[in-house]
């Protein structure tokens, strides 16, 4: 089995993006974490069943991460990246989730949320989200915690029926938009309010043994997770900008383009020469990209090929 370029230990237990280079420097492969210290090391285990992972792992000298703020965010990182270059041992440019945006009317005669794949109009819209299935199944979970869709004055028929089952009025309609708005913006207490709601309700469901009931909520938690988990590497806005980060010699740079982070670069450098590229650096990206230069010359010193 081929030598760890590295001390696994160096490794955050983190989500985040991971990059193998090879002897000439080259890019061999780029892939995402959930816990980057547990998928990196899992390269010099057991690859039966992977061969081209076994031909792979023996040119490998050398690692780089960036480490990131949720799961969401190392996904939508790892998609620009590929989508942009493309490594020899990657099978695919760019990623397999289905991007997506919430669409939120709030017409008081029949408020929505819905997943659309563009923006369409003039109304809010949030994202872009990474996984149509999984942001149908948040829907699926606010739309039973925050009954918003029964909260309209133009009801009829079928839906008016489920707002009277569901003990939900027009009155209700501002709180309900408010709370939704709320956790699709990210804000911390009320995504942590509809984790404790759908908790409560998992934990209930497997006490009176419907397992898989409560299988669903599981996974309508991991869902409004995703959502409501922070993710810069794209926005919607159609941004252009550059972020640098120095520590210890290693200049690492991220450059942003219309919107999405498409290129992360590494490289040696004094502090001197990097301070042009530090100074144009947004304030608002100063910590992620000074972060990752701390963690790529921690790595950097690890390195034993």
């Amino acid at each position: 089995m081929p030598t760890p370029p590295l001390d696994f230990a160096g490794l955050p237990q983190t989500p985040g993006v991971y990059r193998f280079r090879d002897a000439a420097g080259r890019a061999l492969y780029i892939g995402r974490a959930v816990d980057l210290r547990r998928r990196v090391r899992s390269y010099w285990g057991s690859q039966k069943g992977r061969p081209r992972m076994r031909r792979m792992v023996p040119q490998i000298v050398a690692v780089e991460v960036v480490e990131c703020a949720s799961e969401h965010e190392a996904a939508w990182l790892e998609r620009n990246l590929l989508e942009q270059s493309k490594p020899r041992w990657n099978r695919a440019r760019g990623g397999l989730e289905t991007p997506v945006y919430l669409r939120l009317d709030p017409a008081p005669k029949a408020p929505s949320l819905t997943v659309v794949h563009d923006v369409l109009d003039e109304l809010t819209h949030f994202g872009p989200y990474l996984g149509g299935t999984r942001v149908r199944t948040a829907v699926t979970a606010l739309g039973f915690l925050y009954p918003l869709a029964y909260a309209g004055d133009g009801l009829t028929g079928a839906a008016q029926a489920m707002a009277t089952a569901r003990s939900v009025t027009p009155a209700d309609h501002a709180d309900l938009l408010q709370t939704v708005t709320a956790i699709l913006a990210r804000d911390p207490l009320a995504a942590a309010q509809a984790r404790l709601s759908l908790e409560t309700r998992r934990d209930r469901a497997a006490k009176a043994l419907e397992f898989e009931l409560a299988g669903r909520i599981q996974e309508q938690i991991e869902a409004v997770g995703w959502l409501a988990s922070t993710q810069r590497v794209t926005v919607p806005e159609p941004l252009d900008a550059n972020a640098a980060g120095w520590a210890d010699g290693v200049l690492v740079e991220f450059a942003m383009k219309a919107g999405r982070i498409r290129t992360w670069k590494q490289s040696a450098s004094t502090r001197e020469a990097a301070m042009k590229k530090l100074a144009a650096t947004p304030e608002t990206w100063a910590d992620f990209a000074t972060r990752n230069a701390e963690l790529a010359a921690r790595i950097s010193s690890l390195h034993v090929v």
